[in-house]
């Protein structure tokens, strides 16, 4: 009988019928037995193009179902907190899409239910499995580039769908909730610390009222973090990790194909070097852990302590802009 973790997902997001769940099904440990959709048909059709045996037209009917065991949310953001709730009670563990809430108080929510349900829940964080991402922090370590003073991170894409959730307020839209999480995490990572206060600059889309471009500055005990974030500019991602002896420039830190290899670069006084990884999903990788931590066999990738920070960190963010002022994250 195998083992694999059965899985249900929440929703046909894109994110979830293009990527994560063809990456799911490629790993040893998890098994996709279930997709609802408000929309019964478009289950369907998502269940019958990705091979999914069952397709139900109501996310309660998926939870309902005892077959399933872990649960995959990538609904829109508004939706993470209640759904991955509902999930917990039902004794379903939870995997949930960045940003994990949309604030502070929302993710302390769910550390509660997780705590009182006892299931294992997390953030669907992929980059930090990705070996490229491991093996830059590894070298920042081993002291090759020195002491690190600054991170400096691009994140953009165009888009004004006024369709698209990402461009509705209410539903938790706007550059930073869907990029600006991927620079705060990307400092936090690497510093090994988490910030002590933020400054940001934001301007905002003058009919759907998201954040259009936002530049912010995180300071850090021992160095600074900057980066900008837009999703009306032209597509573009990277990130530089500068220590004062040297620098790692990850290529594609984000987005990283699936099917052709990554590379980083390490630039140093000895000179400039490239370290290529080979081919692999960071999306299988990430499920294929949070499978095992589900059996018993290591932990949570990402874990809601984490997600609480990283959420505290953009809460600081906002404050900033509302107030004209550096301001501190805060848990409370």
């Amino acid at each position: 009988m195998s083992d694999k973790v059965r899985w249900g997902v929440l929703g046909a997001a894109n994110i979830a019928v293009e990527k994560v769940i063809p990456a799911m099904q490629g790993t040893a440990s998890a098994e996709i037995v279930a997709i609802a959709s408000r929309d019964l048909d478009k289950a369907r059709r998502a269940a019958s193009a990705l091979g999914i045996p069952k397709a139900y037209g109501s996310y309660e009917e998926l939870l309902a179902d005892p077959a399933i065991e872990a649960v995959y949310n990538p609904l829109p953001n508004h939706l993470h907190v209640p759904w991955s709730i509902r999930a917990a009670e039902a004794g379903k563990h939870v995997l949930v899409e960045k940003p994990v809430s949309l604030d502070v108080a929302e993710c302390r929510a769910l550390i509660e239910a997780r705590d009182r349900t006892g299931v294992k829940m997390g953030e669907a964080f992929m980059v930090r499995t990705h070996p490229q991402w491991i093996r830059a922090r590894d070298l920042l370590r081993s002291g090759e580039i020195g002491r690190l003073r600054a991170i400096e991170t691009a994140f953009s894409f165009y888009g004004r769908d006024p369709a698209n959730v990402r461009n509705i307020l209410e539903y938790g839209g706007g550059g930073l909730m869907d990029l600006g999480c991927y620079a705060v995490q990307v400092a936090r990572y690497f510093f090994g610390v988490e910030p002590t206060r933020a400054v940001s600059l934001i301007e905002r889309d003058p009919e759907f009222k998201i954040d259009s471009l936002a530049s912010v500055l995180l300071e850090f005990p021992s160095g600074q973090s900057l980066f900008t974030c837009s999703m009306q500019m032209f597509p573009y991602q990277r990130v530089q990790i500068i220590g004062d002896r040297g620098r790692i420039e990850i290529e594609i830190p984000f987005n990283a194909p699936p099917d052709r290899p990554t590379r980083i670069f390490v630039h140093t006084a000895a000179g400039l070097r490239a370290e290529e990884f080979p081919v692999c999903d960071q999306y299988a990788i990430q499920g294929d852990l949070f499978s095992k931590a589900v059996r018993g066999q290591g932990e949570v990738p990402t874990p809601l302590e984490d997600s609480i920070r990283n959420m505290a960190v953009l809460e600081a963010i906002f404050e900033s802009e509302r107030e004209g002022r550096w301001a501190r994250p805060s848990l409370s």
